[in-house]
């Protein structure tokens, strides 16, 4: 018996950076996914399988002693092997990811949602709350001050305000494009260079979190009139808050540049400093994109994901 499940990535419409400080932020889930598939074995052992490689250890070793990227997996098959009268012993967990790692779209907690529900539907433990409590224990092995926004939009899907995790409702298809600068980005560094601006000018840092917070108040309205100018102009506004904390760069701006004439709005999703930008861009226009963005740039369309995680057994 198998237990297969999988959870949406995540983008970050509005929001970043300004959501440590006490704003709001804007969340959503797109449709790039990662499936995880839980086998019970007799090995006695938990055995991984990922692009990042292989890895098999002993059951209930602990999940510090292996590495970062697979602390997760350790730690939610001990927690799962870990419950009365389930008589396992042993499992081997597969990921398959769509999911580019390492760019801001939410990777690991879309991992960890999907291993949480595939496990513990193993034993038919499974439901939303617990497993959003699950992942974000799981995540927390590998980020120790997660907020827990990413894995509560991977585990619900659809766009959410952080941090009352209210669901917002869309009457329309966003079209994104989401674009990646090709320059890994380091969010510790970019947090630290925020920090770094707050100190130097408290008085605009906190102008800013006001303007970023009646921004995100008019998202929600333009979403809710189902306008898409309105909110293709308040993406352009929240970049610009974003320059002026200084977590762009060059190469962002000339992908903003390039796909100014075709698009609603664009900016940074995540950190900054590299990463990606998405951009919004009408059905017409996407075929345009790549050419305009040049060939040393990975792109691809996005769509929100109302599903959020899912899960089966298959025999």
């Amino acid at each position: 018996m198998k237990s297969v499940s999988s959870a949406p990535a995540k983008i970050i419409l509005f929001g970043e950076h300004f959501v440590v400080h006490g704003t709001k932020a804007i969340l959503a889930a797109i449709d790039k996914r990662v499936t995880v598939t839980s086998t019970v074995t007799e090995n006695k052992t938990i055995k991984i399988n990922s692009e990042l490689g292989t890895i098999e250890v002993p059951i209930f070793t602990s999940y510090k002693k292996t590495k970062s990227e697979f602390r997760p997996f350790v730690y939610l098959a001990n927690k799962v092997i870990s419950i009365p009268n389930c008589n396992i012993n042993g499992l081997e967990i597969t990921i398959d990811s769509d999911i580019p790692i390492g760019v801001g779209l939410g990777s690991s907690s879309a991992c960890c949602v999907a291993a949480a529900s595939s496990l513990f539907g193993l034993f038919k433990a499974w439901s939303y709350s617990g497993i959003l409590t699950m992942s974000i224990e799981a995540e927390k092995t590998i980020f120790p001050n997660t907020s827990g926004a990413d894995c509560t939009v991977c585990t619900y899907g659809g766009m959410i305000e952080h941090p009352s995790i209210e669901k917002i409702d869309n009457t329309f298809d966003l079209n994104l494009v989401i674009a990646n600068s090709m320059i890994p980005h380091n969010t510790k560094k970019s947090v630290k260079k925020v920090s770094k601006f707050k100190e130097n000018d408290e008085k605009r840092f906190s102008e800013l979190c006001d303007l970023e917070t009646k921004l995100i108040d008019e998202v929600v309205l333009a979403m809710k009139n189902n306008d898409a100018t309105v909110l293709g102009l308040k993406m352009s506004e929240n970049q610009k808050y974003l320059e002026e904390i200084q977590v762009s760069n060059d190469t962002i701006r000339d992908m903003i540049s390039s796909l100014k004439e075709i698009s609603l709005g664009s900016k940074i999703t995540g950190a900054g400093d590299g990463g990606c930008i998405i951009a919004l861009i009408n059905d017409e226009n996407m075929d345009k994109v790549p050419a305009l963005l040049g060939k040393d740039k990975e792109c691809f369309s996005a769509k929100l994901d109302t599903k959020g995680v899912v899960w089966k057994i298959e025999k």
